[in-house]
């Protein structure tokens, strides 16, 4: 398991669970926060650097009032239960997205809760809240060109200016409920990642079955674009800068 080290999930299929047993879709939305905390204890068992979690979109906005609410009340309750067992697991904990439109109360606990874990060396929790890839890459140019004018954008850069830098790539991203879509998730990061789309909804989602999709995963060959297998991107970008630089050297014309 060695090569993944970042996981992203989309946590998907509450509403439905909860519509196949005749529930409202809140009902979904309560149940299916109680397997946070299980798979976030498998992936800290799991030796995982990051784990991050899509709990609301910026598309989600459009939903029932009622639902969203519940959504905020489900994060805020999550962090006063699990508060001290992120700070027992040496966990570092960030929301990403545009959390300055969440209540006020969520936004003071979210802070206080990123403070108290800033020095953490363990896995990286990350709940992605009112969050858009498209907008998150916007926001980095933005920063970019307004600190930076007439400098042109490097990765490096861009990299650098995303909500969260220190998680890298993602590795493996898993999306339950049966949609094979990634949904405007982390874009930028999941450029090589591989995908695992699993029918079983987040409620009915287990630390099992994430062990058995991280075992999964594992065993496939991952080249980024190389012939043979590589620990990273960036060891493939490196052998491709290389191999750039001496076919050009070896192209050019003899004077």
């Amino acid at each position: 398991m060695s090569q993944i080290k970042h996981v992203a999930i989309i946590m998907d299929g509450n509403g439905r669970w909860a519509n196949q047993r005749f529930r409202p879709r809140i009902w979904g939305h309560v149940r299916g926060s109680g397997v946070v905390s299980d798979i976030v204890r498998a992936a800290d068992d799991a030796g995982l650097k990051a784990l991050t979690l899509y709990a609301f979109s910026t598309e989600n906005w459009s939903r029932p009032l009622e639902e969203v609410s519940t959504l905020f009340r489900l994060l805020k309750k999550f962090l006063l239960k699990e508060k001290q067992r992120i700070l027992a697991n040496n966990i570092k904990f960030k929301v990403i997205g545009e959390i300055q439109n969440l209540p006020p109360e969520t936004i003071k606990l979210i802070q206080e809760v990123e403070g108290l874990t800033q020095n953490s060396s363990g896995l990286q929790l990350t709940f992605a809240f009112s969050y858009g890839g498209r907008a998150e890459i916007l926001r980095a140019v933005n920063n970019f060109t307004a600190n930076n004018p007439g400098k042109e954008l490097t990765e490096s850069d861009l990299n650098s200016l995303t909500y969260r830098p220190e998680t890298g790539d993602v590795d493996l991203m898993i999306r339950t409920g049966g949609e094979q879509r990634i949904s405007n998730f982390l874009l930028w990061q999941m450029a090589y990642a591989e995908l695992y789309f699993t029918p079983t909804k987040w409620p009915d989602f287990t630390a099992s079955e994430f062990k058995k999709i991280l075992e999964n995963v594992s065993s496939r060959e991952r080249r980024f674009g190389n012939v043979c297998s590589q620990s990273g991107l960036s060891d493939s970008v490196k052998t491709a800068e290389s191999n750039k630089a001496n076919f050009l050297k070896e192209s050019l014309p003899d004077v």
